[in-house]
């Protein structure tokens, strides 16, 4: 483990570029990442923050059969709109990159062909599901089946989003292809394989070296080193991705869990390249060291003083903590991840966030409909952040944290401070007097603070980070509330002017160690302040604002969320979930076959709806006046929840006029309308589709 380290790489998941971004990877490893890096940048480290999309693999094209698309034409555009959103929420990243750059393509091919070189790879030709309709050979994903674990008709062949297990297709129950729907059969073909059980001893011995680790991760590393690992086929079958560097094999590429990783390596050979050049980076945040040499990016990923943290959620953990770091091994001139600190999933409202079924906050529509309140939905996803278990997300929680936290503490107190100061003099910080116990006792409590958050985030417990921030501006309204200056300054008003020399030298830390969690909300508090942007070794002391510095205006920073706001929100899932149970309704199975006969036997006519009325002391039925053409007739119908009396009137309708009469709620009902009923239940007429005259038949 790296003591000191002289720089550090940090990267966050490469994104598959199928759909927006939710809450749930936000929350995953996005946010994290984010604060972490922060901090750093804050205390004047040399970071280096990597991340970008992943353009290949079967998600992909499956997107692309959805909207009837090509695969380049969906990450094209969910590039686009992922780089923008993050971008526009603050995600800080160095290097937002893509895997379907030319760099990427050949440093991944490369890199295989130097494993290969090297004599790594295991050739073998094995048994892989195959789609005959569709003429092709089935990736993990395009095979769909019942999870041998807990059941799920759903699992993909190569994960169970149900209980999260890791899964491989031969162990599917009943599988089938997604392709043609049908059932795939076994059939040869040559794959290339990385000997993971060979290079288990050192493996172990390389996860055995970080006791740091988080639970969660190390747990599941432990379950894997100790079934066993398997060889795993690097390439795959496929006609979207990077082509095997190979003679003889057309139709293959690199296995997407072999080159998307890689992609953090080619982004920084890339964002350097383009740096040298003098090109502009597509979404840069932050200063990078400059580079005088063409080998400069080595340094972040090879370089025995520089750390390689990943931040990853939890079904990615395999991946960034055996299978990549197990390639660098073979490879042998790479660091290795000093930590992966992958958190767990976020769920939502009581329920698993799901693409598919659009069950999930989507950040862009996030953007749009809350402006300007992007440190809102990260204080409340950091402060439920699944760090080592499962957490969720509900609106009403986000619109209590919002209400009684961030407005009524931290908003609350600088704006008081801010006010104060202005209302009292002019805007302008008074000098401190006399200090009494109580003044010392806020001094000694903010010396503390900003090694205490340090140590949090540099343990990656963001949520205890985030609370022992918000115990700052809680000391703070405490301090006042005590002091209580608005008394005091018509009969001690030379008091007053520490109590407010104080809380503003408490403000300006919060400015500082804000940054991080807030970063928005921080540079609001500077601007308030009239002062600069100060480093991280600065906070702690109650000298950062000299006396007579002038405030800028008061500003609010968090405004209270309505009610209706949250319904809203609310509703939009309900919605979201009415549309998905309509979605896996399947229509009425066909009955019983009848004669031709039987059929001849119905006399279904057109009649017209004179007269309607609701029948008393029920939900469902209407009493209903019809013309014939024959006679005028009275039918009872059970449509009153799907239309009002007066909205029926005059309205053509379809009459099985033979029906033997019945006897309703004590009405004789002379027949029954013909109803369309919907997937949703939703009864509709069966109307002629232009005027006929009552008593024509229906043939």
């Amino acid at each position: 483990m790296i003591q000191n380290p002289k720089r550090y790489t940090v990267t966050a998941a490469l994104i598959y570029a199928n759909g927006p971004i939710h809450i749930g990877h936000l929350a995953g490893c996005y946010i994290p990442a984010d604060i972490y890096v922060r901090y750093l940048r804050a205390k004047g480290a040399d970071v280096l923050f990597v991340s970008g999309t992943d353009e290949h693999g079967v998600p992909i094209t499956i997107r692309a059969q959805k909207e009837g698309i090509t695969p380049q034409e969906v990450v094209d555009k969910y590039y686009k709109q992922i780089r923008d959103s993050f971008a526009e929420f603050g995600i800080s990243f160095d290097i937002y990159s893509r895997t379907s750059k030319k760099v990427h393509h050949e440093t991944s091919q490369e890199f295989f062909k130097d494993l290969y070189d090297k004599g790594v790879f295991v050739e073998e030709v094995s048994q892989q599901y195959y789609d005959e309709k569709a003429g092709q050979f089935l990736a993990d994903r395009y095979i769909v089946g019942t999870c041998p674990n807990c059941g799920n008709p759903n699992a993909y062949g190569d994960q169970c989003e149900r209980c999260g297990s890791t899964l491989s297709p031969m162990e599917l129950i009943n599988p089938h292809s997604m392709l043609s729907g049908g059932k795939p059969v076994l059939k040869a073909t040559k794959n290339w394989y990385l000997p993971l059980d060979k290079m288990q001893p050192q493996i172990e011995e390389y996860i055995a070296s970080h006791p740091e680790w988080k639970v969660n991760v190390a747990g599941q590393c432990q379950s894997w080193l100790k079934q066993g690992l398997q060889p795993r086929a690097m390439t795959r079958d496929l006609d979207w991705g990077i082509q095997v560097p190979l003679p003889d094999t057309e139709g293959k590429v690199l296995y997407v869990w072999f080159e998307a990783p890689i992609g953090y390596i080619s982004a920084t050979k890339d964002y350097f390249t383009a740096k040298k050049m003098g090109a502009a980076p597509e979404l840069y945040t932050a200063p990078v060291p400059e580079t005088t040499t063409p080998g400069d990016w080595e340094v972040y990923w090879k370089a025995k003083d520089t750390k390689l943290v990943h931040f990853i959620g939890k079904d990615n953990i395999v991946f960034h903590c055996i299978i990549f770091p197990a390639t660098l091994m073979a490879e042998g001139s790479y660091i290795l991840p000093e930590n992966v600190p992958a958190n767990e999933f976020m769920n939502l409202e009581g329920d698993k966030i799901s693409t598919s079924r659009n069950w999930a906050v989507w950040l862009h529509e996030y953007l749009a409909e809350f402006p300007g309140q992007q440190d809102v939905l990260r204080y409340v996803l950091t402060t439920n952040a699944p760090e080592t278990k499962d957490n969720e997300f509900t609106w009403k929680d986000f619109q209590t944290k919002n209400n009684s936290e961030l407005a009524s503490n931290l908003g609350n107190f600088v704006n008081r401070i801010i006010t104060l100061t202005h209302k009292y003099y002019k805007g302008e910080v008074p000098a401190r007097g006399e200090l009494f116990d109580i003044d010392k006792e806020l001094i000694e409590g903010l010396a503390k603070a900003p090694a205490e958050i340090a140590e949090a985030i540099e343990n990656y417990r963001f949520r205890e980070g985030l609370s022992l921030l918000m115990d700052i501006s809680r000391m703070g309204n405490k301090y006042l509330a005590d002091t209580e200056p608005w008394k005091k300054i018509k009969d001690d008003p030379e008091r007053v002017k520490t109590i407010l020399n104080l809380s503003a030298q408490v403000v300006a830390n919060l400015a500082v160690l804000s940054e991080p969690f807030l970063p928005f909300t921080s540079q609001k508090i500077y601007d308030m302040l009239n002062i600069p942007i100060l480093r991280w070794n600065q906070a702690g002391s109650v000298n950062l604002i000299p006396d007579g510095q002038v405030f800028g205006s008061a500003e609010i920073l968090f405004s209270q969320i309505e009610d209706a706001t949250i319904q809203a929100q609310v509703k939009k899932l309900e919605d979201s979930k009415k549309a998905n149970e309509l979605a896996s309704k399947t229509v009425a199975p066909a009955k019983e076959a009848v004669t031709f006969d039987d059929f001849q036997k119905m006399d279904i006519r057109v009649a017209t709806i004179l007269a309607a009325e609701t029948v008393p002391k029920t939900q469902k039925l209407l009493k209903l006046t019809l013309d014939t053409g024959l006679d005028q007739r009275t039918v009872v119908s059970g449509i009153a929840e799907h239309y009002k009396p007066e909205e029926i009137i005059g309205k053509q309708v379809c009459l099985l006029a033979n029906l033997a009469p019945r006897d309703i709620k004590g009405i004789s009902s002379q027949g029954m309308i013909l109803m369309a009923e919907n997937i949703d239940g939703k009864l509709t007429f069966v109307s002629p589709a232009t005027l006929i005259t009552n008593g024509g038949t229906i043939r």
